[in-house]
């Protein structure tokens, strides 16, 4: 017996994941827990499920996900990511939706480093003119 995955890989700002997907009921594991058990907040559940939303696919894959690196906010966006790059590979005529609602597109934004001579990337220690 062998099973067909389709995967993708997502990434945002530290993050990486590594996703799964296989023909399925909509189920999610996120590094060996369920993905509410993982998240917990509402609003994280709410974006992993737009690729399957977008796609008209949802219910159809169960995924498993390895996710590391990074805080919530940036595996929740890194598996976002990934999903919707998997969802391409088997379903290339979905670009489009996933196009137009910003889910193939890596996320630029990350923390930016700290310079010399500052407390933070642009924060100046105090000035005193005496």
């Amino acid at each position: 017996m062998s099973t067909s995955y389709i995967y993708g890989t997502g990434r945002r700002k530290t993050s990486v994941a590594r996703v799964r997907l296989l023909p399925g009921d909509g189920q999610m594991i996120v590094n060996g827990k369920d993905v509410a058990e993982y998240f917990g907040a509402a609003a994280n559940l709410h974006a992993l499920r737009l690729p399957f939303r977008v796609t008209e696919t949802e219910g159809r894959y169960s995924a498993s996900i390895l996710v590391s690196g990074g805080g919530i906010s940036g595996q929740a966006g890194a598996i976002r990511h990934g999903i919707a790059r998997a969802l391409l590979s088997a379903h290339p005529d979905a670009r489009p939706a996933l196009r137009d609602a910003g889910l193939l597109t890596r996320d630029p934004r990350a923390k930016e480093r700290k310079k010399y001579g500052l407390k933070r990337a642009r924060k100046a220690p105090q000035f005193t003119k005496r």
